[in-house]
């Protein structure tokens, strides 16, 4: 009998090599922070997990700014260190054995990424015979594809052309592969210029303006550069960047002719005349908002205006300085702002800049990206805004005097998502917004007690409500009520959809819509879901905030609005009607329900895969779905959960969302004849930005 053959080793395949992209450039101050931000985010929107790598440093002592800002953007949990390759030192001792080890470190970070942006060296002549050279080297060792990335500041476009055939030929020479050109800080009136003359390159090729924003020094940097300290003011305003700094060495009159918006003012403590007249004007209607005031010369205001300074309690930073004049007027000239981490308009800034100058399904085209075979949060959540910026909607939020939801516009209007309407006392808004470094240029403010529209709306309102009694007199008072004026704005198609809740009951938000705008034909149930975001999938749980104690019809009602909130936003809908009892294994009163609503929901909408009762984990996990409940075509596969009640649904959601690390995006009302949306009242700034994204989105379904 011939001995039984010992069975060969069976290898896994092999993991696909990740795509990497490598930015690289031939000297210093091009912005390679911006376009390796805005080409992190258009991976983060194809590909699972996502990672940095910087193949140089400057130091291991300083943090490299570049890298710890990328790194809050990143999709996979790499660390600080595991992110960086050699330093500066490393390649100037031993280029060769420098490389070495920027290939090893590199591919440690590969093996945990489905892509990976690398951001070159800064310009400082690491290597023979140019840097460019080097991290053309680099890029080949990675077998990443170059994006070159030139300054066009102070260049004609015939010179940024003749840099890039200069830089494309030391790339040549190297074998390395370019993927694309990108001339930033151009001037904004040789965009079209700089991009034709680009041209010649063979490869794509774009061109970001100059903005000024980018490069300002907050006043937070100011004080740091000039080793100051904070005498007085809103410490959160020292975000705010410094447009430009003005030394007020002539009278108080003729500085208030020169200033400017967002300039930072240099003034000796003792010139008190001035000093008031800035904190003045700075509050005052008609002239422009400070970045801050800077007092010079190590002393301190006369005790008499120091008192007169605290009972005014200005919010516009004031700093102290021991250095002179001309030291302090030199240093802030010279500071330069980074987009760094907690910089977000600078960051909001970059992101617009990239997804409205550089086409990324061109330069993604260039890259061979994984097909994905989940969906993260981050994909989602990129997919949310770049839908609603495809087909911009008009959005109104009535909270103008909440400082989250000034800053959530600014980022929605530098971003380019939605156009905006803002409700509030328009002086008093736009006054905020400026001295929390927020552009409101592109929104409309209104005051619900002032506008135009009052009349219309209080007649409107009157005849909704005429079978209650109401009259044109009570309706006038009740369009006060932002809520009511917002939802009338939609009613009457001025707005598409409104976002309120941020500092408002859910019932402030809903009533309104009840009264005004009412439910969608075919549905009498006004509930809610929540997108939520898992790390491989995105699922619907509702409902989770609007009915707690839902009839069987009031189910089949929040089910079949689940189902179309689900397919608008990519998800394909298999329900599952949840309770404490799987298929017919229960009884009772509560399972019954659960029942009759899955009868219905069949018997309303039979296109729609629908099971229930079923157990969550029955809902979710095929292995047990096999067991309990085999042969569904919804068990194990679920991705619209419906719980029998609201403290379910809530506590669940809680629970996932904490638990699981999950990304609860919502609430998102449904069942309502146009979209209006409910905040939580502890909403982030990043959640009403992507609530009024989801607004945008539902106002898109809605028109077609």
């Amino acid at each position: 009998m011939a001995p039984s053959a010992t069975p060969l080793p069976v290898n896994p395949p092999p993991r696909p090599q990740p795509t990497s992209i490598y930015i690289a450039a031939p000297e210093g101050d091009t912005g390679k922070s911006t376009m390796a931000l805005g080409i992190l985010h258009m991976l983060c929107a194809s590909a699972a997990r996502v990672g940095v790598f910087r193949p140089i440093a400057r130091s291991t002592e300083k943090t490299d700014y570049i890298l710890e800002l990328l790194l809050e953007h990143t999709t996979v949990d790499i660390s600080y260190e595991e992110s960086l390759g050699v330093t500066y030192e490393d390649v100037h001792a031993d280029p060769t054995g420098a490389l070495s080890e920027i290939v090893a470190r590199y591919h440690q970070v590969a093996e945990q990424c489905d892509a990976v942006v690398v951001v070159g060296s800064d310009y400082s002549d690491v290597a023979s015979p140019s840097e460019l050279g080097y991290n053309a080297r680099i890029a080949v060792n990675l077998g990443a594809p170059v994006l070159l990335a030139l300054r066009g500041a102070r260049r004609t476009p015939d010179e940024v052309a003749q840099l890039a055939k200069l830089c494309s030929g030391e790339l040549a020479v190297h074998h390395a592969h370019l993927l694309a050109v990108v001339a930033n800080r151009c001037d904004p009136g040789d965009l079209d210029a700089v991009a034709a003359a680009l041209s010649h390159t063979g490869v794509p090729a774009w061109s970001l303006p100059e903005i000024p924003l980018l490069v300002a020094p907050t006043m937070a940097e100011l004080l740091d550069a000039l080793g100051g300290t904070l005498f007085s003011g809103d410490p959160e305003l020292l975000h705010r960047e410094a447009l430009g700094v003005m030394v007020g060495g002539i009278t108080a009159e003729h500085i208030l002719e020169r200033l400017t918006e967002g300039v930072a003012v240099i003034v000796p403590a003792d010139r008190s005349d001035v000093l008031l007249a800035m904190v003045n004007a700075h509050e005052a209607e008609g002239f422009p908002s400070l970045a801050g005031i800077i007092m010079n010369g190590g002393l301190s205001p006369h005790p008499a205006i120091t008192n007169l300074l605290a009972g005014l309690e200005p919010r516009l930073p004031i700093i102290t300085t021991a250095l002179g004049t001309f030291d302090a007027a030199s240093i802030a000239a010279q500071t330069r702002g980074r987009v760094a981490v907690g910089s977000q308009r600078k960051v909001d800034t970059a992101l617009g800049l990239m997804e409205q100058r550089v086409d990324a399904p061109t330069l993604l085209g260039r890259l061979k990206l994984p097909i994905p075979s989940v969906v993260t949060p981050q994909m989602f959540e990129y997919k949310l805004i770049d839908r609603a910026r495809a087909q911009r909607k008009h959005i109104v939020l009535p909270e103008g005097d909440d400082d989250r939801i000034l800053r959530a516009a600014g980022r929605l209007l530098q971003r380019k998502v939605a156009q905006l309407t803002i409700l509030g006392d328009e002086i008093e808004v736009r006054l905020r917004a400026a001295e929390l470094g927020v552009d409101l240029g592109d929104a409309q403010v209104l005051d619900p007690r002032t506008s135009e529209h009052a009349g219309q709306f209080a007649a409107e309102y009157a005849r909704l409500r005429a079978h209650k009694g109401m009259t044109v007199e009570r309706a006038r008072e009740v369009m006060t009520d932002i809520s009511y004026f917002g939802t009338m704005m939609v009613h009457l198609g001025i707005a598409d959809g409104m976002v309120s809740g941020a500092a408002h009951t859910t019932a402030h938000t809903i009533r309104p819509s009840l009264e005004i705008i009412k439910t969608t034909p075919g549905v009498s149930t006004v509930s809610s879901v929540f997108l939520m975001c898992l790390s491989d999938r995105v699922l619907v749980y509702g409902d989770c905030a609007v009915v707690p104690d839902p009839t069987a019809g009031q189910l089949a009602d929040i089910a079949i609005s689940s189902a179309q909130t689900s397919a608008q936003f990519g998800i394909e809908p298999r329900i599952a009607m949840l309770s404490y009892s799987t298929g017919d294994s229960g009884s009772g009163a509560d399972v019954d329900k659960v029942r009759s609503a899955t009868a219905l929901v069949r018997e309303r909408r039979p296109d729609l895969l629908v099971d229930g009762p079923i157990q969550y984990d029955a809902a979710i996990e095929q292995s047990v779905a096999d067991k309990k409940m085999p042969g569904s075509q919804v068990a194990g596969k679920a991705t619209v959960f419906i719980f029998p009640d609201l403290n379910t649904g809530n506590s669940t959601y809680k629970a996932v969302q904490r638990s699981a690390g999950a990304v609860a995006v919502g609430p998102v009302l449904q069942g309502l004849g146009k979209p209006v949306n409910d905040l939580s009242r502890g909403a982030l700034v990043e959640d009403i930005v992507n609530t009024v994204a989801i607004t945008a989105i539902q106002a898109q379904g809605a028109e077609k």
